[in-house]
Formats: C-alpha cells, structure tokens, sequence
C-alpha cells in the first residue's frame, strides 16, 4: 500500500508520525509543505484536509488527519511491531505515557523553544515579564524530562519497552527540538538548565543517544536543519 505523508520540516507532531513508519519498517513518500508559502492553505491541500492542518497520511482510500491517530492506524494496519505494545498493561502504559507527552511536554516545549528560536542568544532576565514567562516554560519542560527519566531509569532501553514505540515516536522530536535549541542558543538554553546533551538526565540522554543513532531516525531529521 503506497503511503505518503505530508507535513512541514522540523513540525514534531508529523516527525512523530515519520519516525512511526521508521519504527514499523515502513517507507512513505514524504512531503514537505512550506509553511511559510502557506502550502496548507493551497486549494490542492484543503481538498486533502478542510481544515487546513498537518501532519496528512494517505494510503490508498484512507486519509488521516492527527498524528496519534494514525499512529493508532499505523498499528492496526500493520500489526508488526507493535507501537503501543502487546499486553493491555503495555497498551495502557503506552498510551499514558503517549498523551502526557503530547499534552505537558509539548505545550511546555512550544512555550520555551517558541522564545528561545525568536530571541537573541543570552540569557533572559528572570525578573522580567519575560524571563518569567520563559522561565515557567523551562520549569514545565525540566519537569516532563523528570517524568521520562524516571521511566527510563528501570534499566529499559525505550519508552516502548525493548523497542521503540508510540511513546518514543512523541517524545523523541520534543527532546531533539531541546537539542537543537542548545545547540544553536546555547546561552540562553544554558542559562535554563538545558545543553544539548540533556546531562542532568542521564536515562534520557543515553535514549536519545540511542535513537540518534539510529540511521532510520537520522533520515528523519528536518531537512532545513542541514542548510
């Protein structure tokens, strides 16, 4: 069945759908809409999705429109190496873990990475308007970094247990998106208590590092982090 996935670079709700394929096995033709050519709002895409969002898989009659959910179909149409486990404790596990992240971690993440990518790189002053706010985002991220390395640190190699997941697949672009900022704002993310190894988590750090690398997650990359 031939899959093709639309969404833009760098946009964590469709990496997680990409690295859900990689982890499945499966390939897809993936396409990369322009943001900023405001793409999604073309009459070629809104025939394919109304509402104007991303991510988009098609396959074949199907058309699906959020990232969890075709996740979900992922699974059952390619019941191979199950994204959200095996047991109903597994699914249940999975599935908590999946939708904390999609919720805390990726509100806290929009909040900071949102400020830290737009601002100049040094460090905010936390008795500021502003240094309170990107404060606040930074405590919520450090706090569902907390949440992850606890689960990690009974010794599993993945959120997904002994191979990567859903759970994976929606953190993974959310903690990488942390790397990159410490990467290419060091000041200020340093100042936050982030570098672009993720040291004060260690479980989380050896995960990412596992997942880096991996080759099938590095074809998953944004594309404009390379020019």
């Amino acid at each position: 069945m031939p899959l093709t996935l639309y969404t833009f670079s760098g946009a964590p709700r469709g990496w997680r759908v990409h690295l859900g394929l990689v982890f499945k096995g499966l390939s897809a033709d993936v396409k990369y809409l322009s943001a900023s050519d405001q793409d999604h709002r073309k009459p070629g895409f809104l025939a394919i999705n109304p509402r104007a969002k991303i991510p988009v898989l098609e396959a074949d009659q199907d058309v699906l429109r959020d990232s969890v959910a075709i996740l979900a179909w992922l699974d059952r149409q390619y019941p191979e190496r199950p994204l959200f486990g095996i047991t109903a404790s597994e699914a249940a596990e999975s599935w908590q873990i999946v939708m904390d992240c999609c919720g805390y971690l990726r509100d806290g993440n929009h909040a900071l990475l949102s400020r830290v990518f737009s601002g100049p790189d040094e460090a905010v002053d936390p008795n500021t308007p502003e240094g309170t706010e990107i404060g606040d985002a930074a405590a919520l991220v450090h706090a569902e970094c907390h949440y992850l390395e606890g689960i990690l640190s009974d010794g599993r190699r993945y959120l997904g247990g002994e191979w990567p997941g859903a759970a994976d697949a929606v953190a993974y672009p959310e903690l990488r998106l942390v790397q990159r900022g410490a990467e290419t704002k060091s000041t200020r993310m340093s100042a936050l208590g982030f570098d672009g190894h993720l040291s004060r988590y260690p479980h989380l750090a050896a995960w990412k590092g596992r997942l880096n690398a991996d080759a099938g997650v590095l074809q998953t990359m944004p594309p404009h982090w390379s020019n």
